[in-house]
Order: C-alpha cells, then sequence, then structure tokens
C-alpha cells in the first residue's frame, strides 16, 4: 500500500476476501453478521488504522436525494439526451439532479467536483472532459467512498461502473461503409489523443483498414482539439494535400459539419471530390447539404441506464464489484459518402 495512502473499507474488504457492504455492517455492529466475522473484521480494521471518512458517512446518511451530473458541454445534443434520459429516471426514483458542465477544461471539471460534494449530493455521474489526461481528482473521489459513475467519456482503469457506446464497433462500420462504396484512401480526423473515444474510434477505423488489406498511413490521421479554429484549419490542410484522400471520416458530427462548411467555401464537392463521414447523428447531420452519413449512438438510453445503476448502488441492489457496460451503435448512411464510385 502506497506511504500516506488512507486506508478504506475497500482495502479492509480485499485483505479478508469479503464484500465492502459486510465490511460496513460489521463497522456498524449490525446484529446480522456473525460475532466472529464482525470480530475479525474490526480487529483488521484496528490494525490497518482504518479511519472512518466523516464527510462519505454524512453524505449516505443525510441522503439528500440529490444527484451531481457533470458533462462537457450542454448544448451539445447528445449530452443534452443524456441529461434528459438521467434526469426522467432520476425523478420516477425519487431523486434530484444538479447539473454541472466542464466546458471541456479539467480544472472546470475539479471545480464542479468540489462544488457537487460540498452541496451533499448523494453520488455522481461524469463524463470526462477533452483536456481530462490525469485522473487524481477521481481517485480523490474513490478513496473517499463517495459513489461516481462514469458515463460515454470514461477512464479505463478506474474501478468504477463505467457506461460506454461501442465506439471502435461504430468506427469500424463507418469507415467499412466509405471502403466499401469506393474509397481507396480514408482518412480520419480524430479528437485529443489522451481522450478515450478518440482512442476507441481510431482502433476502429485501423480495424477496417487491416480487413481491406490496408497499411494505415501516418498522412491520412489528423488530429483536432474540436474548436471550430481548429477543425477550420484541418479542413483546409486535406484540401491543400497534394495527394488527397478520397474519404474522410470525422471523429464527431460537428467537426464533419466544420469541414463540410469550408470544403463548400472553396468548392471542394461532397462526395464526388471527397466522401465525408461523421459520428454521433447529431439533428445537424440530417439537414446540411449533401446530409451526412454518421453513426447513431442513443444518448437518452446511456442517461437512463447510467444512473439506474448509479441509484442501484445507493440503494444496496446492486453488487459491490464494478461492472462495464456497452451500448451498441447503428450506422446512418446518407448522400455525404455517395454510391460505389
Amino acid at each position: 500500500m502506497k506511504k500516506g495512502h488512507q486506508v478504506t473499507m475497500k482495502d479492509i474488504a480485499k485483505k479478508l476476501g469479503v464484500s465492502v457492504s459486510t465490511v460496513s455492517r460489521a463497522l456498524q455492529d449490525s446484529p446480522e453478521l456473525h460475532p466472529e466475522t464482525k470480530k475479525r473484521i474490526v480487529e483488521t480494521a484496528k490494525e490497518m488504522n482504518y479511519q472512518p471518512n466523516l464527510l462519505a458517512q454524512s453524505l449516505r446518511k443525510s441522503k439528500t436525494k440529490t444527484l451531481g451530473v457533470i458533462v462537457p458541454e450542454i448544448t451539445s445534443h447528445f449530452f443534452a439526451s443524456c441529461i434528459s434520459g438521467i434526469q426522467d429516471l432520476a425523478n420516477s426514483r425519487g431523486y434530484n439532479v444538479m447539473i454541472c458542465q466542464s466546458n471541456e477544461s479539467i480544472d472546470q471539471e475539479m471545480a464542479n467536483i468540489k462544488t457537487l460534494v460540498a452541496s451533499q449530493v448523494d453520488a455522481l455521474l461524469i463524463s470526462l472532459s477533452r483536456e481530462t489526461n490525469h485522473y487524481e481528482h477521481l481517485d480523490e473521489l474513490y478513496q473517499r467512498e463517495i459513489p461516481f459513475v462514469l458515463f460515454d467519456r470514461v477512464h479505463e482503469v478506474m474501478p468504477v461502473t463505467k457506461i460506454t457506446f461501442n465506439d471502435q464497433g461504430g468506427a469500424y462500420q463507418v469507415t467499412r461503409h466509405m471502403l466499401e462504396t469506393g474509397c481507396k484512401r480514408v482518412m480520419y480526423v480524430s479528437g485529443p489523443e489522451d481522450l478515450y473515444i478518440s482512442k476507441k474510434r481510431k482502433e476502429g477505423y485501423l480495424q477496417a483498414l487491416k480487413e481491406f488489406g490496408m497499411k494505415p498511413e501516418e498522412a491520412l490521421i489528423k488530429i483536432t482539439d474540436l474548436t471550430l479554429e481548429s477543425n477550420l484549419k484541418v479542413a483546409q490542410e486535406i484540401a491543400d494535400m497534394d495527394h488527397r484522400p478520397d474519404g474522410v471520416f470525422c471523429m464527431i458530427d460537428p467537426v464533419a459539419v466544420d469541414v463540410l462548411t469550408y470544403w463548400k467555401s472553396i468548392g471542394v464537392k461532397v462526395p464526388q471530390d471527397m466522401a465525408l463521414a461523421g459520428f454521433t447523428n447529431n439533428p445537424t447531420s440530417a439537414v446540411v447539404e449533401p446530409p451526412l452519413t454518421t453513426v447513431s449512438q442513443p444518448g437518452y438510453e446511456m442517461g437512463k441506464l447510467s444512473v439506474s445503476h448509479l441509484l442501484d448502488q445507493l440503494e444496496g441492489l446492486a453488487s459491490d464489484e464494478p461492472i462495464s457496460i456497452v451500448l451498441e451503435t447503428t450506422l446512418v448512411p446518407r448522400k455525404s459518402t455517395g454510391q460505389k464510385r
């Protein structure tokens, strides 16, 4: 155990090979436990110098019936859909929701967590910002035994329940679709490389190339920080390439829409000059000209499922062990990728 590590009930449970809930009941002198089991747990807690987390205990006892939710941006159609699902399910089970947005900033994300914990929410639902590339603030939540679930943008090794989409599978579908419709050189426009969905969608892109016997080219992977300025810069760089790709797959629809807008302004035709596809099935993708091929991911269902598992934890209806749930996506082919050429 690391020096300075504060011993938690999870540590005691791991050492004794029992569940966290059993440790909790023993330390609360529950009459439900066998006296010998209770004695063994209490003695081990003393040996390990366990100190009860008073804030966590306060949260559990006070039951404010309020959940904290942190998303990268509220205005995004996808996250708005997630929030709608979270609120509907939480309200139906008697809970209120406090919503914060990180504005894609890790500093704001950490500040949001502090604010929500200080407000004594019962638990947290968190989708990480694009800047989040270190996770001490999440580890602190975990060590303090404050319940939280990660959704959509997650930290893969954090031992908490995670709800994600099959980002790799969706990216594989759309890349394969572009190759099947005649593209010979498909580019992937990624978001920040530390972002979970960036990595997973890149894996799907590479999987499709491999299946078609194509080697990845360094020149056919570009990165944007997801801002308008960066998206337009990437669009210009692609248009200025001596050997352009004939298909471009953007990690999310807003990037693809920005690319399409720039290309149209300089006379690049989609899909005649280059095919174009996105990911998320943002409403805008269906109304631009030409309509964008994309991948649908049901944000409302993700929101409902995420809060359902969080509440099951709070109400003792779930296992102490964290789980990972992966939701499937659906390819939505439209005119921007055209037909076989």
